[in-house]
């Protein structure tokens, strides 16, 4: 089925980018704390629409294709809009790291995919850390204000880094485990 909740949620995250750069441009006093707001609500649809397909048997090809579709896109239009308000080397850097890992992994799972070893790339725990290492650290370097006391903007920061490391990690796993097959025919 096309429109099941999973879907559904999916194509809100992909709704919500508009929303998130017409906020994060605003200039509004509340522009922070709002974009914050509005990537985790992205955050949370990425959480529920697999908890979701999964809890309800939903699943579907369209599903699978979209949901990391998705969740690229929101990623990589965040880190270049810090980037941007920012244009510091020390967020850049590890900015250009994630969204090129995004690339190289998607290209490399579509090439897998064609060789008909599309499991050898599939997603895996480590992925998983890196991505709520990103999620946690976009969510922070939005918000930026100081929250009990603490240097919200700092922890972003460090929250990047490790994403940015565990970003390499596992694109170095993903990519040592379709070596075989990258250079399986070469002489």
């Amino acid at each position: 089925m096309l429109l099941n909740l999973p879907n559904c949620l999916t194509l809100l995250r992909i709704a919500l980018i508009p929303v998130f750069v017409a906020v994060f441009y605003s200039g509004q006093v509340w522009a922070n704390e709002m974009a914050a707001l509005v990537f985790a609500l992205a955050a949370i649809t990425d959480w529920l629409d697999g908890y979701f397909a999964r809890r309800l048997d939903q699943t579907s090809a369209f599903g699978a294709f979209l949901d990391p579709v998705a969740d690229k896109l929101m990623v990589a239009v965040a880190l270049i809009l810090l980037v941007e308000a920012n244009p510091w080397p020390g967020l850049a850097i590890p900015a250009a790291i994630i969204i090129g890992r995004e690339i190289t992994v998607s290209a490399l799972r579509e090439w897998m995919a064609e060789m008909g070893e599309r499991g050898t790339v599939k997603v895996s725990m480590i992925g998983k850390f890196k991505t709520s290492a990103q999620m946690i650290a976009i969510l922070f370097l939005l918000y930026r204000d100081p929250l009990l006391g603490l240097s919200v903007e700092t922890i972003g920061y460090v929250a990047l880094y490790v994403s940015a490391w565990l970003t390499v990690w596992s694109m170095f796993v993903y990519l040592r485990a379709a070596w075989p097959s990258l250079v399986g025919g070469e002489k």
